[in-house]
């Protein structure tokens, strides 16, 4: 995305809610009615939603959303007017997703509906929608859902990254993996995981603040190191991303980015695992990267690649894993000279497209997998002395799907326990878990080590807690056993929240407002234990 930073800020400044006077708006984009009901139960209550659909589907489908909005209603969702059906021709229903002219027409459509609506996040489909193996000499995919709905999520992603580059306003993305179970969660039906680690200190001392948006990747930066004040948010040169976006941070304080990006080769589209490195805070962001695919030399294998995980060892190895199209991972590591190795491929237990990479206590790399259909993990590990990959499937974690996360000392997991929903950590190679509370809420858990409280050095924890807000814990670092602490602070929250020490050395924590901007909250030094500011937007922040 070309521009300056400046101009771009005013414009996301001076972006109001959409003619509905619904800020947070978020549009729901399907093929036909039906296909809305699993992305409306996903939505927090309170949430304001209007519901696009390309087609108006069968008999009766369209009477059956409006009744069910007027439930969810209700039930606390608050929907912005009726279903909104675009009228495309009904032919175009069975058209292939890799139709140029439909998808151009179905682009077209949504556009102008999105425009009308303003909605800072769009719900959508998987755009690589469930398939299955074709039994022959060649194997080959093919697709079992109806084929409108990778033409309506391919022209939601295309859609509103043209919003957002009209209009100057970030727009946000999610994608619910096709073949879940309707009634489940987004953090458990994401396609592509939602940000966890995004906001980062530089080797400067200044914070920095990278967001995927459907128009590329945003990033703010502190002016000073502890600010007050920042820069952007500037527009990244990026390639035409799908909404999903890792952020890594080697040894040498370098921010490794990792996605996936979207590819069409001579046979059929592909997904890429792409990277680029920011080496300097507020500095161009150096060239992405094609890292590949482990099933590149087949289309149909190739868009089923899960999203990257990534990790540095001790020595500045780059770690980058998926999952492949059996179901098992591969991986790629990168020296730190900028050489990469071939794909190696770990056989083991099937997994699913949970993947969590961290440095090990011993200078290696660790990898856990939630595994396939199931609430069980399985590890891998490296060994930095040998090079060779150990498989323990022997592992005392059973994890709520979509909680896995790398935990803030090397060599650790966190999670939330399948039965309690508490959250955990553990380390591998130790007989069991150790519980944190924090019961309520969804999804993954991040924090740091080393901040101060009360001169201990503590590790603080954010995560999500109840109604969508933001909660925070500490405990001394080392000593998860000595329990947690909950305590929320009250914002609401367009992603999960993100943890950093600034240049200072005070606890920052990080959201998103209902308007799209980054909201910050700082440590208070001068009170005791560990309490924070009020949220200020990063461009109000004195």
């Amino acid at each position: 995305m070309p521009g300056t930073p400046e101009p771009y800020a005013d414009a996301y400044r001076t972006a109001g809610p959409g003619p509905f006077g619904a800020p947070g708006l978020v549009a729901v984009v399907v093929a036909t009615p039906a296909d809305a009901l699993p992305l409306l139960y996903a939505l927090p209550g309170g949430t304001p939603v209007a519901v696009v659909s390309l087609w108006p589907g069968g008999a009766g489908e369209l009477d059956d959303l409006a009744r069910r909005l007027d439930r969810a209603a209700d039930a606390g969702l608050a929907p912005v007017g009726p279903p909104r059906v675009l009228g495309l021709p009904e032919a175009a229903a069975d058209a292939d997703a890799e139709d140029p002219r439909a998808l151009a027409r179905a682009e077209s459509a949504v556009l102008d509906a999105l425009t009308a609506l303003a909605p800072l996040r769009i719900a959508t489909l998987d755009p690589d929608p469930a398939s299955v193996p074709v039994p022959g000499g060649e194997r080959t995919y093919a697709v079992v859902e109806p084929p409108g709905r990778a033409v309506a999520a391919l022209a939601a992603l295309r859609a509103a990254r043209c919003l957002q580059e009209a209009a100057g306003a970030p727009v946000f993305v999610d994608c619910r993996r096709a073949a879940v179970d309707p009634r489940a969660p987004l953090d458990l039906a994401a396609r592509y995981p939602r940000p966890v680690r995004w906001l980062t200190a530089g080797t400067d001392g200044r914070l920095s603040l990278h967001l995927l948006s459907a128009g590329g990747v945003l990033r703010w930066t502190e002016r000073t190191p502890g600010g007050p004040g920042w820069i952007g948010p500037e527009p990244l040169d990026t390639p035409e991303l799908m909404p999903g976006l890792s952020v890594v941070q080697g040894p040498d304080g370098y921010v490794r980015l990792l996605g996936l990006r979207r590819s069409e080769g001579r046979r059929g589209p592909a997904l890429d695992v792409v990277t680029a490195v920011q080496y300097q805070s507020g500095r161009a962001l150096g060239p992405w990267t094609e890292v590949g695919n482990p099933n590149a030399r087949e289309w149909h294998k190739a868009r089923r690649v899960g999203f990257p995980a990534g990790a540095f060892d001790a020595s500045g190895t780059f770690h980058v894993f998926v999952r492949n199209v059996g179901a098992s991972i591969s991986t790629r590591r990168q020296d730190p000279d900028g050489r990469w190795s071939p794909w190696e491929h770990l056989r083991g237990r099937k997994v699913a497209d949970e993947l969590v990479a961290f440095p090990s206590w011993d200078g290696g790399v660790d990898l856990v997998a939630r595994v396939r259909d199931g609430v069980a993990a399985v590890h891998w590990h490296r060994d930095p002395a040998t090079g060779t990959w150990t498989e323990d499937r022997a592992v005392p974690v059973s994890a709520v799907p979509g909680s896995l996360s790398a935990a803030p000392e090397a060599g650790a997991l966190r999670f939330r326990h399948a039965e309690t929903n508490e959250v955990c950590v553990w380390q591998p190679g130790t007989p069991a878990p150790v519980g944190l509370g924090g019961g309520d809420g969804t999804g993954p858990v991040t924090g740091l080590a080393g901040a101060g409280i009360q001169g201990w050095g503590c590790t603080v924890l954010v995560r999500t807690g109840h109604d969508g807000l933001p909660s925070v814990g500490a405990h001394p670092d080392g000593r998860p056993d000595l329990g947690v602490w909950w305590a929320p602070h009250a914002a609401a929250a367009a992603a999960p929240p993100a943890v950093a020490l600034d240049g200072r050395g005070r606890v920052v924590i990080a959201t998103i407002g209902s308007d799209g901007g980054p909201l910050i909250a700082r440590q208070r030094p001068d009170v005791q234990g560990l309490e924070f500011s009020g949220w200020q937007s990063v461009h109000q922040e004195i």
